[in-house]
Formats: C-alpha cells, sequence, structure tokens
C-alpha cells in the first residue's frame, strides 16, 4: 500500500505512536509518505527521510499557532483544532493527491489528532467534489473530551482549569461531528472508544471507531543487566509540562511521598522529563527530590531506579510511561487510571492502589522485597511483548487499512 500519513508534530522518539507505526510499516513493505509540521525540527525530519518514501516539511512558527488560537477565540472551534493550521501546508496536501505523476497512487490517507483533523476535513471536502475514492482514517489516538472533563476537575493549574472548561463544549461538539466525518477513526483504547461514541447524538449508523493500542521499542526500551539498580530510588517521568503529569507529581511529592519517608528517611525520588512547570520546580528544595529537565536517554532512568511510580489522577489513552518502564524491566506502582486502557493483571504486573497510604504501602512493599521487585519487573517484561509490540500493531493497523479499502471500493460499486 501508499499510505499518505498526515501528523501535526513531527514523528520521533518523543512522540512515539507516529513514529513507530510509520517506522514499522515502511519495514512491512508499505510505501509511506509523510507531511509534517515542523519547528525547528530539521534533525527528525532528516531521520524520516531516511526509511520513508517521500517526507514534506512545512514550518509551524509558535508566533503562527498563537495567531490561529486568537483567530479561532470568537468562534465556535476548539482551539486545539485550530493551533496547527497551516493554509500552505493545506494546499500541498491537495495538490499531491491531484498528481498524477504520483507513482503508485495513493491507497489510503491517515491523520493524525485533533490538531490534524481539520486537514482530513480538507481533503474530504476535495476527495468528494473530485469524486476520488481514496478512504481518509482519522487517528484520534483520545478522546479529548474525556481528558477535558478529567481536568477541568482535577488540574492542579488554575489556568488550565479555566482553559480546559472554556474548550469543553467546543471541543465535545467538534469531536462529536468528526467522528461520522472520515471513514475509520482509530484510539488507543477501549475507554477512549466509548467516550468518543458517547458524543454521537445522531441516530444515523454509529460510526467506525477501532482501537489501536500504543507499543512499546522493545529493542530500545529493555532491561540492562550490566545497569546497577539504586537503592530505594523512586522515578517518574512524563513531559513535566503536561497539565496531567504536573498534577500525578503535586499529588505524588505532597501526598504520597511524606508517608513513604516518615517509615523511609532515605528514600530518592527523581523526576525526569522535559520542560518542568513553575509547580514542579519549587520541589527542587527537597534534598531528596532531584528534578532532571530535558534528558538525551530516559533509559538509565529506568532502568537503574528501584521503582517507577505512576499515581495518574487523570488522562486519556495509554499511557506510555508506564509501558516503558516495564519493557525496562522495573517495577512499577500505579494508580487505577494509570491501567485503565490495560490488560494487566494487578500484583503480577505491576502494583496498584488508589489511597495514598495504599500506594506508599505498595511502594514500601516493594523497597523492602528485592524478590518481589524481579518478580514484578519480569512479568511486567513479559506483560509488554505480549500486548505491546509495535510490529504487531502495526500490522493490525495494515489490516485496518485494507479493510476501510474494500469497504470504501464496494461503496462506489453500489
Amino acid at each position: 500500500m501508499h499510505i499518505l500519513y498526515i501528523v501535526p508534530n513531527t514523528p520521533n522518539l518523543i512522540r512515539v505512536r507516529p513514529y513507530n507505526l510509520i517506522c514499522n510499516l515502511t519495514a512491512q513493505g508499505h510505501l509511506v509518505t509523510v507531511m509534517t509540521l515542523s519547528s525547528n525540527e530539521e534533525k527528525d525530519v532528516n531521520d524520516l527521510k531516511e526509511f520513508c518514501h517521500h517526507v514534506c516539511s512545512y514550518p509551524m512558527p509558535t508566533w503562527r499557532s498563537f495567531l490561529n488560537a486568537l483567530t479561532a477565540f470568537p468562534t465556535n472551534l476548539p482551539l486545539q483544532s485550530a493551533y496547527c493550521w497551516n493554509p500552505s501546508f493545506a494546499k500541498s496536501s491537495i495538490r499531491l493527491i491531484d498528481n498524477r505523476l504520483v507513482i503508485p497512487p495513493y491507497d489510503v490517507i491517515h491523520i493524525e489528532h485533533l490538531r490534524g483533523a481539520r486537514y482530513g476535513l480538507n481533503l474530504k471536502q476535495h476527495l468528494d467534489a473530485n469524486k476520488i475514492s481514496i478512504p481518509i482514517i482519522w487517528d484520534s489516538v483520545d478522546c479529548i473530551t474525556h481528558l477535558f472533563e478529567q481536568a477541568a476537575k482535577l488540574s492542579v493549574n488554575i489556568l488550565n482549569r479555566w482553559l480546559v472548561r472554556f474548550e469543553l463544549a467546543r471541543t465535545r461538539r467538534f469531536e462529536g461531528f468528526l467522528i461520522k466525518q472520515f471513514d475509520r477513526i482509530l484510539v488507543t483504547s477501549k475507554v477512549d472508544k466509548d467516550a468518543l461514541l458517547s458524543l454521537n447524538q445522531s441516530t444515523d449508523k454509529a460510526p467506525e471507531i477501532s482501537v489501536l493500542p500504543n507499543g512499546v521499542d522493545l529493542t530500545y526500551f529493555h532491561p540492562n543487566k550490566m545497569m546497577v539498580r539504586e537503592e530505594a530510588t523512586l522515578v517518574v517521568s512524563g513531559k513535566m509540562s503536561y497539565h496531567a503529569n504536573v498534577t500525578m507529581v503535586q499529588y505524588l511529592v505532597t501526598k504520597i511521598m511524606p508517608l513513604v519517608w516518615a517509615r523511609k528517611k532515605d528514600v530518592k525520588l527523581w523526576i525526569v522529563g522535559k520542560n518542568p512547570s513553575r509547580e514542579i520546580r519549587e520541589f527542587a528544595n527537597n534534598p531528596a527530590i532531584t528534578i532532571t529537565g530535558t534528558v538525551n536517554d530516559i533509559r538509565p532512568y529506568l532502568q537503574s531506579a528501584t521503582i517507577a511510580v505512576a499515581p495518574i489522577t487523570y488522562g486519556a489513552g495509554i499511557q506510555n510511561k508506564i509501558l516503558e518502564a516495564m519493557a525496562c524491566g522495573t517495577p512499577v506502582v500505579s494508580s487505577p487510571q494509570g491501567i485503565s486502557a490495560l490488560a494487566v493483571m494487578p500484583d503480577r504486573d505491576l502494583l496498584i492502589a488508589k489511597e495514598p497510604s495504599d500506594i506508599s504501602e505498595k511502594i514500601f512493599s516493594l523497597l523492602e522485597r528485592p524478590d518481589l521487585q524481579r518478580k514484578i519487573g519480569e512479568c511486567g517484561r513479559r506483560y509488554v511483548e505480549q500486548h505491546h509490540n509495535w510490529e504487531n500493531i502495526t500490522a493490525q493497523l495494515a489490516g485496518f487499512y485494507a479493510d476501510t479499502i474494500d469497504r470504501k471500493r464496494s461503496d462506489v460499486l453500489i
């Protein structure tokens, strides 16, 4: 198949979903043409060119994104949907479709995220007007309405709470519209699928929504026997400017860690991830806490910590931070919210607790038992090998492509 893959942010090792899907699609013999927006990400674009059939990259300066948001402010559009809009990019995607010299022609168009959805709508309008039969698949990834409903109540950042409350009604209406526009919708979890389906107010046939989970690069993230585990060291990871992660870290440091330190004073906490917020940076005064900021390679932290903690209070989709820690053989302690999209078995693959006292107890039980650390770490690794292998997930995606293409052809014949 020849796939036109439109993604608003340049895929890389941090933006794991599009990067690994594109890598594995090409490895499985498909041709992938990538269209992406970039802001000072020339290296990532060049990396894509090494294995993609063709890569088109358009600059997306920060000023344009802010201008887009300001322009959308007085409308009914979610700011998220306007944030990555670039008219030149939209026109170029149409030119690619109309270019009869493209050999082989495109079999399917893949659009990623709410931020990319308007490009899908723009292409759909063009395809319908010109009677061009190429199916469009929209990878929603997560249900943003579901995420915003939680953030509006639980985010510790007052400005973020106001913003998501402002966006919520717009996003709910727009996602409810989007799920009826494309030939197939993809999401990372059944929770997000159910959330999107709940937005469908139409009496028509329910939209085609399929679950395509996230994976983990099992070669890149792996247990490292050469790395010695630090004693009594916890690691929490993620993009530390993201509101759900900021809320999680605040909950960990203010509610859970005092209970841990009351029983074991020498426990250390590593907070690993780019762009830590002001709220997180304030914890640097505690000598037991290390805040790394951006790191070139997260694996040494995951491979050498005693335990990975993910007391997630709200979120959507699959938590990659949990999968990556498990892939490194690091035992994980999570809240129930962190595993809502996973098929894990608690107390075998990882430990689960809800209240701060119970989470601290799970942490302490692992700190006291190296044998349990090894057992949970090994089972966690085995779980991701069985359920979150990118090669298998990409084969599933290719199956969705083929099925959608066949259905589109059948509809044309009818």
